[in-house]
């Protein structure tokens, strides 16, 4: 299947380019906000593909300041700021999302590799609807957020499963067992959940592996997810609930994988994760 290459990805691959292409004359960002009339944060912003550049004019600025004279070279990079302007499906939800999330769901509809792990709450992409729901109307009071609010917020967060049952990407998750030990809804919920990520879980292109509480190995403090490309260098996400932030940087990418790796070779393996989660349903009825 051929990689997906959706607005966003287009609009942080045509930002990287551009950097690359500024990078090769020798230019600086000042140099170049002030030749080209541009504020200073609009080329950092363009290059790390927080915004679009929506005029055509604009790139063409651009790409003669940066001596882009081959005309397919040029048609590529238009064709890539023209796509970059679609809207993504998540359009609709974005009054919803906290800052930098619009960004993190763009690339990960466009990743051929998901890592995730989550030591709070089940990862988002693994997901029942009645435990989504739960958790989301658990904090609708202490947050101040509608009934609207919240199952808008569901509908979203199944939408991203079609990340999963599409087999567009590998995906790789890993929980820890006090995650999932800690009740979200009621028994019914948890014992929903549970099944369905057994059900994921066997699916070809899904690993889940789950950390027990009794075993002594390292666990990262916080949550995260590594998202890989077939022609863009990797990304990793963290979030909290007002904010989603994202590193690209190599040395960062690269801490976060070494995490995620340390991690995959102490858990029991994806096999062993349906036992593990049967034996945590047991619990839950004594």
């Amino acid at each position: 299947m051929a990689a997906r290459r959706g607005p966003t990805y287009l609009r942080v691959a045509l930002g990287k380019e551009l950097r690359t292409l500024r990078e090769r004359t020798g230019e600086t960002a000042e140099a170049v906000s002030v030749a080209l009339g541009f504020s200073r944060s609009k080329i950092s912003r363009v290059e790390a593909g927080d915004i679009p550049l929506p005029k055509l004019a604009d790139l063409e600025k651009m790409m003669d300041r940066y001596r882009v004279t081959d005309l397919d070279d040029r048609a590529e990079l238009l064709k890539m700021q023209r796509d970059s302007l679609s809207k993504e499906p998540f359009t609709s939800y974005r009054n919803l999302l906290p800052s930098g999330l619009p960004l993190y769901l763009g690339l990960e509809r466009d990743a051929i590799k998901i890592r995730g792990y989550e030591n709070n709450v089940v990862h988002g992409l693994l997901q029942d609807e009645a435990y989504a729901q739960a958790l989301g109307g658990s904090a609708k009071i202490v947050e101040e957020r509608t009934t609207e609010f919240v199952d808008r917020g569901v509908e979203l967060r199944m939408d991203r499963k079609n990340t999963l049952s599409s087999g567009s990407a590998e995906v790789h998750i890993i929980l820890t067992e006090n995650t999932l030990r800690t009740v979200v809804g009621s028994p019914e919920v948890m014992r929903a959940q549970y099944a369905e990520i057994i059900r994921l879980n066997s699916l070809d292109n899904v690993e889940v592996q789950i950390i027990p509480e009794d075993l002594p190995t390292y666990r990262a403090g916080f949550n995260f997810t590594v998202l890989e490309f077939a022609d863009l260098g990797p990304v990793v996400q963290s979030d909290s609930a007002k904010a989603t932030t994202m590193w690209s940087k190599e040395a960062d990418v690269g801490q976060y994988q070494r995490q995620f790796d340390a991690m995959v070779k102490a858990a029991p393996g994806p096999a062993q994760t349906p036992q593990i989660l049967q034996a945590l349903e047991k619990k839950l009825w004594t």
